[in-house]
């Protein structure tokens, strides 16, 4: 019995790294568009978000067959528990990297400071999904903890971002639009990292057992 569940975790966990895959590769195709035209952008983001909802629904149905079915205790329970609410942040990275992708479209290839600034922060992100959801595998607490230090970088670019776009305006008014546009892709990144700081709380509680929220 044991060793179907252990099975069962294993597959858990190849499921958990393939949908952190997907949000890395939609977060790191928004970012490349910020600063150089991607062909059928809308398309390739849309492809990319489906897959990660049907990893959602996967990964969903696999935890709640394993609640069911095995009756989990202590560390397992917790473990499950933590996947459970971590795809509910990756789903929303998806949805975000997707309204990201909308905006891009509207910004005629222009690029400035400000655009490759937020590709960077876009990038940040991306390692931050990585090492979050490895540090999961891993029960890494180290990592996770590592990932929460990291939205700090993020949230500086997010700042920096910002009073550059405000500059710009100041300049030149007529470029308002464009540069709101600008911050509003660099709020959906920020948020992204907010998302990722969120998945690396649920491994120190599959870790610990202990949470923020219950604090």
């Amino acid at each position: 019995m044991r060793n179907h569940f252990d099975n069962q975790l294993a597959l858990l966990n190849q499921e958990m790294i393939r949908m952190g895959g997907l949000c890395e590769e939609i977060i790191e195709l928004v970012a490349k568009a910020l600063t150089g035209w991607e062909d059928d952008l809308l398309n390739r983001v849309a492809v990319l978000g489906n897959g990660i909802d049907e990893s959602e629904r996967n990964i969903e149905s696999l935890c709640l067959k394993l609640l069911l079915q095995q009756q989990p205790v202590a560390r397992d329970l917790r473990v499950i528990s933590a996947a459970m609410k971590m795809i509910t942040d990756m789903e929303r990275i998806g949805d975000q990297a997707e309204d990201i992708a909308e905006i891009i479209t509207h910004l005629n290839c222009r690029v400035e400071h400000e655009s490759v600034q937020i590709r960077e922060m876009a990038e940040a992100t991306m390692r931050m999904v990585r090492e979050a959801v490895d540090a999961y595998v891993k029960q890494d607490l180290d990592l996770a903890k590592k990932v929460m230090k990291h939205d700090d970088i993020v949230d500086d670019y997010f700042v920096a971002i910002k009073k550059g776009l405000i500059a710009i305006i100041a300049a030149n008014p007529d470029d308002g639009e464009y540069a709101l546009d600008l911050l509003m892709i660099a709020k959906y990144c920020e948020r992204i990292g907010d998302h990722c700081t969120n998945i690396a709380e649920w491994v120190e509680f599959s870790v610990t057992g202990q949470h923020k929220s219950c604090q």
